[in-house]
């Protein structure tokens, strides 16, 4: 079975996030949609609210599994059996974030990273910007899928 971990903070998770694991669906048997957890940020959703909202996205989707982890990446696919990691890029400047930590995992956990580039509709669109949006009161619904809650 060809499972991989597609990880990120998801604080909101956006129409964006949900086109990668769209895509990443007909290339492995299971997603597993790791919300990471880190204490030194402070997120506009506890991190139980994040997989609350996104499983429910996915509820009936039995191939797509929401968990929150608070190690690192190859730490948590390892203890769920994924073999790889997906991310999404969505410009030059995340790929070389990306090829740098995709090297490191592979290194330090033997994962294969998979890098989906993000459709062009998508490429504005990040968890900080809508954040921001929200924080000054403007409608981000265009940005979120429908099961994440815009009224924080």
């Amino acid at each position: 079975m060809k499972t991989a971990v597609f990880p990120g903070s998801f604080d909101p998770f956006t129409i964006g996030h949900a086109n990668i694991v769209a895509r990443a669906l007909p290339l492995f048997d299971k997603v597993f949609i790791g919300v990471g957890v880190n204490e030194s940020k402070k997120p506009l959703y506890p991190p139980a609210d994040r997989v609350d909202f996104i499983s429910r996205l996915y509820n009936d989707e039995p191939r797509v599994e929401v968990m929150a982890y608070d190690d690192l990446t190859i730490d948590f696919a390892r203890r769920i059996g994924a073999g790889f990691i997906v991310r999404g890029l969505r410009s030059v400047k995340d790929f070389e974030y990306e090829r740098d930590v995709a090297a490191m995992n592979k290194r330090l956990g033997g994962l294969e990273t998979v890098l989906l580039l993000t459709e062009p509709q998508h490429a504005a669109i990040s968890s900080s910007v809508v954040r921001e949006l929200i924080k000054y009161g403007r409608d981000v619904s265009d940005f979120l899928p429908a099961a994440i809650p815009i009224d924080h």
